[in-house]
C-alpha cells in the first residue's frame, strides 16, 4: 500500500472534531455520553465473540490473558481498558493527538499499561494482533477499501475482528443524526449520514480485501432498554470478521 494511499485513509476535519472532545471524552454526563452507554453493548457481544472464536470460559475474568489486542480509532480509550482489564497487551492507536494524551493520562492513572499511539493504522506498520477492533470508525474514513485492508493487515493468523458502524438507514437519519445531534445527546457534527455503511455494503468491501464478516447483531434503542443488542440492524450493527 503506498504511503499516498494511506494518508487518504485519515480525514484531518474528522480527527480535529474528535481532538476537540478528548478532554470531555471520560465524562459520563459530558459529550460522549452516548459512547459510554454503548460501551457495555458492545462489551457483551465482544465477549461472546471472543468466547466463541477460542473457546474460553464464559465465566473467566481474563479471557485475553496471553493475546495482543489493537483497538483503532480508540479515542481516549473507552474500549481499550476494558480491553487490558479482559488480560490482553493492548496497542490503542487513534488519529487525534489530543485523544491518545488523555488516553495515556487515564490509563497510567488506573495502573494500566497501554501502548497508545497516534496516526493513521495503514502507516504504522502494526501486525500480529489476535484480537482488532475498530468501532464506530469506519463512516468516518476517506478511503473505506484501504482502511480495511490495514486492518486486515495488522491481523494475526487464526485472529477475530470487530467492527460496530451505523447502518444508512431511514431511521438511523432521524434518530442519529437530527436527533441525537440537535437534542445535543452527540455532538454536532459528528455524524455524516451518506459515509454510513449498510451490513451488504460491508460485506462487499470486506470480502473485496479478503475477509468474511460474520451474521451482523443490531444495536437498537428503545425507551424502555435504553440501548441493546437486538435483530433490528436499522440503526446501528456490530460484527465479527475473520480472514477469508
Amino acid at each position: 500500500m503506498s504511503n499516498a494511499t494511506s494518508r487518504a485513509t485519515i480525514r484531518p476535519e474528522e480527527a480535529a472534531h474528535f481532538g476537540r472532545l478528548a478532554a470531555d471524552w471520560w465524562d459520563p454526563n459530558g459529550s460522549s455520553a452516548m459512547l459510554h452507554k454503548l460501551g457495555p453493548v458492545r462489551l457483551a457481544f465482544l465477549r461472546e465473540a471472543i468466547d466463541a472464536h477460542w473457546g474460553t470460559d464464559s465465566r473467566g475474568v481474563r479471557p485475553l490473558s496471553g493475546k495482543r489486542a489493537l483497538d483503532v480509532g480508540c479515542g481516549a480509550g473507552l474500549l481499550a481498558e476494558p480491553l487490558a482489564r479482559l488480560g490482553a497487551a493492548v496497542t490503542g492507536v487513534d488519529a487525534a493527538q489530543e485523544n491518545i494524551a488523555v488516553a495515556s493520562a487515564h490509563a497510567a492513572g488506573g495502573g494500566l499499561a497501554i501502548d497508545y499511539r497516534c496516526g493513521d493504522v495503514a502507516e504504522l506498520g502494526l501486525a500480529g494482533f489476535d484480537l482488532v477492533t475498530s468501532m464506530e470508525v469506519i463512516e468516518h474514513v476517506a478511503d473505506k477499501p484501504a482502511f480495511l485492508a490495514a486492518l486486515k493487515a495488522a491481523l494475526a493468523p487464526g485472529g477475530l475482528m470487530v467492527l460496530s458502524t451505523p447502518n444508512r438507514t431511514t431511521k438511523s437519519r432521524l434518530l442519529m443524526v437530527e436527533g441525537a445531534e440537535r437534542l445535543g445527546l452527540v455532538p454536532r457534527g459528528t455524524h455524516h449520514w451518506d459515509d454510513f455503511v449498510t451490513p451488504e455494503e460491508l460485506g462487499e468491501l470486506l470480502t473485496g480485501v479478503g475477509l468474511v464478516m460474520g451474521e451482523p447483531k443490531g444495536i437498537a434503542w428503545s425507551p424502555l432498554k435504553g440501548l441493546h443488542l437486538s435483530d433490528d440492524l436499522a440503526l446501528n450493527y456490530i460484527v465479527t470478521v475473520t480472514a477469508a
